[in-house]
């Protein structure tokens, strides 16, 4: 008896990483639920495949916008195999520099956005006892830098929430991904990328981030196809990882963080375990 065509659900399949994860998809065969904010963006998709496309207006903000997307899709092709939380976008500028709103705007589409469209699918993948959640954080979702604060709170939440996922889902079968890439050729450090008002105090430590963010846009080393690939052949592996890292810079920076963090863990741990509860003597 053959296979179900797998079934891809994709948010912010406009650009970037969303629509190299789509042409992947269609490449292999598979169907492709397109969602984007502007959904005459994903014109050209539907055009390489209409009967294996369905595009659809997506803003991730948008509960009910989002769980009727993920009935459409149901509607159209029976199941989703594969949802890949990838809508997003970046703030550059220090903590003191980033208004409220622009803090919690960036967590309403980074972390409650990618949140609302898991809930959303986590009925269906249950049904089916089957599928994978691919949930698109970065290498600053393990670590930080000066001018990342904002962008790295949100991936940092989308990545303890992913990890208690895994294990909420690993008794029906369903795998949990996080994908930790680097500096890859996408939109992020172009349109995607917000610079907040600079203050002359923070010149120093954060301009040198502005700097790197506006140098790399169209010059980064990753390749958006092949990171899909990568993410393909970990879900297919028999024991699919909880993190993966993509690019060089990103496992030399998260390599050396956690060197770091076991330095510390090591130097520190004698002051840590003097906390422990001791019975006042009789």
């Amino acid at each position: 008896m053959s296979q179900p065509r797998k079934t891809w659900f994709i948010t912010g399949a406009s650009s970037g990483f969303g629509r190299a994860f789509a042409a992947h998809a269609l490449a292999h065969g598979y169907n492709v639920v397109a969602t984007a904010r502007n959904v005459s963006t994903l014109q050209a998709l539907v055009e390489q495949a209409p009967q294996r496309v369905l595009a659809l207006k997506l803003d991730v903000t948008d509960a009910a916008g989002v769980n009727e997307a993920m009935q459409a899709a149901v509607v159209r092709f029976g199941r989703i195999d594969v949802l890949i939380n990838n809508a997003g976008y970046a703030i550059v500028g220090a903590l003191e520099e980033t208004p409220e709103q622009e803090l919690r705007a960036v967590m309403e589409t980074n972390f409650f956005g990618a949140m609302a469209v898991t809930q959303a699918v986590l009925p269906i993948l249950r049904r089916q006892r089957s599928g994978a959640i691919v949930n698109i954080s970065s290498l600053g979702g393990q670590l930080s830098f000066a001018g990342f604060s904002a962008y790295s709170a949100s991936k940092f939440a989308l990545e303890g929430a992913s990890e208690a996922l895994a294990g909420e889902m690993a008794p029906f079968g369903i795998k949990v991904l996080i994908v930790e890439p680097g500096a890859f050729r996408t939109g992020l450090a172009g349109a995607a990328m917000r610079h907040m008002p600079i203050m002359c105090d923070y010149q120093d430590v954060v301009g040198p981030t502005r700097a790197f963010a506006h140098g790399m846009h169209e010059s980064q080393e990753g390749d958006p196809r092949k990171a899909a690939e990568a993410i393909e052949r970990a879900l297919d592996a028999e024991t699919t990882p909880l993190r993966l890292q993509l690019g060089e810079d990103a496992i030399n920076a998260v390599r050396s963080h956690a060197e770091t963090l076991l330095r510390d863990l090591a130097a520190w741990e004698d002051v840590a375990l003097a906390t422990r509860f001791a019975p006042l003597a009789a």
